[in-house]
């Protein structure tokens, strides 16, 4: 459903768009706009979101070209630069960032910039809408996946002990605060009462809509094992939905997470809002991609109160990186979810749209993830031609 999508990127309801950055060009003010396009396919697509852009709104944008990523770090020994930081902060409305292809060993003096950036930049929340195209055939999927995003194991506290026996031993810390946990809670049910909003308006205008109970958040946890550090986010999240009577319209339901993957693919049309820590939303968000077709479909934005940042869902792609064959769409999407937050619904919307006639109508436009035969440029061009 399109006109739930919209508003799925949050940050303009919940918080009142941030304080914008222009530039000035032939006297109109621009919105600018930093690229982060970082590692592989990244090079590819982020490229193929700024010519969509550049096509729902001429003129209206200016965009920053900045640098962070592992090949970066190759080069440099830096992989997120201080430069890249603080053009965001001072001279960016928002941003998009392609894809990180941090190594699956340990590398010295190497982090990941993407987590470095959520943290500095206070991003706290992933917002992950999965949803099937409007008119797509099946039962229609239409969630959205809140992920925490500061903490969990993903502070990266980690340490290696050797036994007086010559084995190794690996221990990493988990952070789970009360603080952040409730933050992301709130978040959750905002979103949850305003695409109950959403869908009611349809409704009125003769529309139809996936869902049809209330709104409805699923806290996603393990705390029947993890009692402590997973109890705590449990115990927030059902605390924020008891203390604000704001929240009454909201059906609460819990989910230990394992179950949550086998419900997900079993039954997603049982889910509305799902908030979770940062490891599970993590998982969850990525494996749902496969709901809706792939992960090259799949858009996110990381949140925070002043400032979005649009990531897809994927990564580097290493393997077909420079081919041509990137799947555009998921970035595209992230660049619409960054408009929402930025106050052109309308600019957004189009570009949905455009996507979903592709997606439903030019299967053979597809790229190979889809089963099409298809190119980056194809298939921007495509969806540019539909704005």
């Amino acid at each position: 459903m399109a006109s739930l999508r919209r508003l799925q990127s949050l940050a303009s309801t919940l918080h009142g768009p941030a304080g914008r950055s222009m530039s000035t060009s032939a006297g109109k003010s621009k919105l600018t706009i930093g690229l982060i396009p970082a590692d592989g396919i990244g090079k590819e697509v982020i490229p193929a979101a700024q010519q969509v852009l550049e096509a729902v709104s001429p003129n209206k944008f200016a965009f920053l070209h900045l640098d962070a990523g592992f090949e970066l770090f190759q080069k440099t020994g830096v992989a997120l630069p201080e430069e890249t930081v603080e053009k965001l902060k001072s001279e960016c409305a928002g941003a998009l960032f392609g894809a990180v292809s941090s190594p699956s060993h340990k590398v010295a003096g190497y982090s990941s910039p993407i987590v470095a950036l959520r943290k500095r930049m206070d991003l706290y929340a992933n917002v992950r809408p999965v949803a099937s195209p409007v008119g797509a055939a099946g039962k229609p999927i239409d969630m959205l996946i809140i992920r925490e995003n500061t903490e969990c194991l993903y502070i990266k506290s980690e340490r290696l002990e050797t036994l007086p026996d010559g084995t190794k031993v690996a221990w990493a810390d988990r952070k789970i605060t009360e603080y952040a946990s409730k933050r992301i809670a709130r978040m959750a049910f905002k979103m949850a009462l305003q695409r109950g909003k959403l869908r009611e308006a349809k409704r009125q205008q003769g529309g139809s809509v996936a869902w049809q109970g209330q709104p409805k958040v699923t806290v996603v946890h393990k705390s029947n094992v993890l009692s402590v550090s997973d109890g705590l986010f449990r115990e927030s999240c059902l605390a924020v939905h008891k203390e604000d009577p704001s929240f009454a319209g909201v059906k609460l339901e819990e989910q230990l997470v394992d179950s949550m993957v086998y419900r997900m693919f079993r039954e997603p049309d049982v889910f509305d809002v799902a908030v979770a820590p940062n490891l599970y939303g993590d998982i969850i968000s990525d494996g749902a991609a496969a709901l809706v077709g792939s992960l090259g479909v799949v858009a996110g934005a990381n949140v925070g109160d002043n400032f979005v940042l649009g990531e897809p869902v994927h990564g580097s792609a290493p393997d077909i990186a420079g081919k041509g064959i990137a799947n555009p769409i998921a970035a595209i999407r992230s660049a619409a979810l960054l408009l929402e937050h930025l106050g052109l619904a309308s600019e957004a919307s189009r570009i949905h749209s455009a996507v979903d006639k592709v997606l439903n109508e030019q299967a053979q436009a597809m790229t190979p993830d889809l089963g099409g035969r298809g190119t980056t440029k194809g298939v921007t061009d495509a969806v540019i031609k539909l704005l």
